[in-house]
């Protein structure tokens, strides 16, 4: 077969006729052929450009044997933790162990190290002294400079010089790459590899660096959490490909990291021809003795059509690794693979998604994004959306009509999230109508966040008033096409900016609107967001205004009680945030108390009847599957990672 999967044995390399391979991958997740999944992207665009490449999935990291399968590649290892965090793989926000990875063969936990990166990196240098290492994928890309780590609660260095790493390819990475491959084809030391957009080096001297930014020494921001907030926003306003500037980091003045700044985004062409390489679109059949990889599930029949969000919410660092220009793939590509799914042999008749991090964006913002790139100091939808902003959903529409109209389609549902107060600034709502009466499974899920206006301006997220509209609308919408369908909000605790006055006010608001969550998030302070800027420093990068910050495990448990006051196990946690708001009058047997003071027994009884996990007050509900074909929303949203992390 001439498009297998990559060599993942010596044996799979030998019986291509290879006596070496240019590059060895090595990554933390099991070996998915999906343009879903980064490895896949990048080993097939590298052998799309005559490069020879060996896959090592999950090695074992205490052995130096596991990343000799291949020998010594010709020109170096490419290092990925995978398509997740390794930490944020690894635990729960509560920092407890997860039971499950979806990305391993049979969801076994434990396949690959914490800070896997770092891990894999070492691990080579050990064996192959001076072969040439480039990290790259979301951990290396989001911990590229200075930055805060959750679970040791410090800052840590760039991972380039914990892993002992040359180089860094940030971002998503197709451009960078075959620019190194070809730089170290050509002979050149990977040390003088110093002048590829989207790339992170090393140096001990700067009289070759020009045209930088100077961010303040490392020791200076273990000191002061303030001026880490300071570089941080610096690093923050400098992610656009057009107008970013290279940046500097010391270390104690002798050492530097230089990133430069962000490769250029990917053409409509560009964007086609990588989901037109030769995947295999499955798990290596190795795995299904342990029972295939559980990922693959979520996005083996779904589209993704863009890339990239200007939504710039404070919580998520799409900015600082997908940027906020939208990349998309044109209509005939994304048609010619809704046709390929159609011929899988499990094909029910239901894509599942077509979408990306933000599933309504399908042209950059403005025009002058284009060109000049996103505006560093402004946002196009917070905290109103620009004068400038190009809302139109005329493609988007026409997109989703090709793809129901192809045979064997029965249905195309929309899961990847749509912003709602894009949709609102469309002066016309043909896409709601034809959301509603087409691409809806019964719920709609979407992600107001917060109630309280003060927590979603930290959040960089519109207005309540945004939202309780676009509810409004949406439940006309369906009133006027006779359906019965719903709003699921997603809904965040604990995030910086939230006392328990704030939490006691979505409280009230989900009471009012008869809803329980069956989940909720609490703030999950991952690398390089503004959030987690918020969480470590308390301050908002963006004004150096101080900001309150829940950080105490049991503040944070009540604040999560609170959106799941209904449920009798909380009790005792509700009752005891109530009184430190200063809100007893939530206690007692009035319509509008949230709990009854006789304890968990009588709390039961009020809470036993009336529709503890919500009802259709106001069109919304709580998650269930509804529709054949349509997984439970108990689920991970898995689909989300791969499109919204990437690489």
């Amino acid at each position: 077969m001439i498009h297998d999967y990559l060599p993942v044995t010596r044996q799979d390399m030998e019986t291509r006729g290879w006596d070496q391979c240019d590059f060895v991958y090595v990554t933390g997740d099991a070996y998915v052929d999906h343009p879903s999944f980064g490895t896949a992207i990048i080993s097939r665009l590298l052998e799309a450009h005559g490069y020879r490449v060996g896959i090592i999935s999950q090695p074992d990291w205490k052995t130096k044997e596991s990343i000799q399968t291949f020998g010594r590649p010709r020109l170096g290892f490419l290092v990925s933790a995978g398509n997740m965090d390794s930490m944020v793989n690894h635990y729960s926000v509560s920092k407890k162990r997860r039971k499950e990875d979806a990305y391993t063969p049979g969801g076994v936990m434990g396949k690959r190290p914490d800070y896997a990166v770092v891990v894999y990196c070492n691990l080579i240098r050990s064996v192959y002294k001076d072969v040439p290492i480039i990290a790259g994928g979301i951990e290396a890309s989001l911990r590229r400079l200075a930055h805060y780590d959750y679970w040791s609660n410090r800052l840590k260095r760039s991972i380039l010089l914990d892993a002992q790493a040359d180089l860094i390819s940030y971002g998503m990475g197709e451009h960078s790459i075959i620019e190194i491959a070809d730089a170290l084809d050509s002979g050149l030391d990977v040390k003088d590899i110093t002048f590829i957009d989207g790339t992170v080096y090393k140096t001990k001297q700067l009289e070759s660096v020009y045209d930088y930014k100077l961010l303040p020494d490392y020791e200076e921001l273990v000191r002061d959490k303030k001026r880490y907030a300071e570089s941080f926003f610096i690093q923050y306003s400098n992610t656009d490909p057009f107008s970013g500037k290279r940046l500097v980091e010391p270390y104690d003045g002798k050492l530097f990291v230089v990133q430069n700044p962000p490769s250029k985004p990917l053409t409509k062409q560009e964007m086609d021809d990588v989901y037109a390489l030769p995947y295999m679109r499955s798990y290596h059949p190795s795995y299904e003795a342990l029972g295939g990889v559980p990922a693959i599930r979520e996005i083996k029949f779904s589209l993704i059509s863009n890339r990239g969000c200007f939504g710039a919410c404070s919580f998520c660092a799409l900015t600082f690794h997908q940027g906020r220009i939208i990349q998309a793939r044109s209509h005939e590509s994304l048609v010619e693979e809704a046709k390929r799914l159609t011929e899988e042999p499990d094909f029910k008749g239901y894509i599942h998604d077509v979408g990306g991090p933000t599933a309504n964006f399908r042209f950059p913002a403005c025009e002058k994004q284009l060109t000049k790139g996103a505006c560093p100091s402004k946002q196009c939808l917070f905290p109103e959306p620009c004068k400038n902003l190009k809302a139109d959903h005329s493609d988007y529409v026409a997109l989703l009509r090709k793809l129901r109209a192809i045979p064997k389609v029965k249905k195309v549902f929309i899961r990847s999230g749509i912003r709602f107060d894009y949709l609102l600034a469309d002066t016309s709502r043909k896409f709601l109508k034809e959301l509603c009466e087409y691409h809806v499974s019964g719920q709609l899920k979407v992600a107001p966040e917060h109630v309280s206006d003060a927590v979603l301006n930290r959040m960089g997220k519109p207005k309540n008033a945004v939202y309780r509209k676009f509810v409004k609308e949406y439940k006309e919408m369906n009133e006027r096409l006779g359906k019965d369908q719903y709003l699921v909000p997603y809904l965040m605790s604990s995030h910086p900016g939230s006392t328990m006055k704030e939490a006691v006010e979505l409280a009230e608001y989900l009471r009012d609107l008869g809803y329980m969550p069956e989940q909720v998030q609490d703030f999950y302070p991952t690398p390089s967001t503004i959030s987690t800027c918020m969480y470590y420093t308390g301050y908002d990068c963006r004004t150096m205004e101080k900001v309150y910050v829940p950080v105490n495990p049991h503040e944070k448990a009540m604040q999560r009680a609170l959106i799941q006051y209904r449920d009798p196990k909380n009790y005792d946690l509700v009752t005891e945030a109530l009184r430190i708001a200063g809100r007893t009058d939530l206690i007692g047997y009035d319509k509008k108390c949230l709990v009854r003071p006789g304890g968990t027994k009588d709390y039961r009884s009020k809470n036993s009847s009336g529709g503890s996990k919500g009802g259709k007050g106001t069109n919304s509900r709580p998650v269930q599957k509804t529709d054949k074909g349509q997984p439970s929303g108990k689920k991970k949203a898995i689909r989300n990672i791969h499109k919204k992390k990437g690489r």
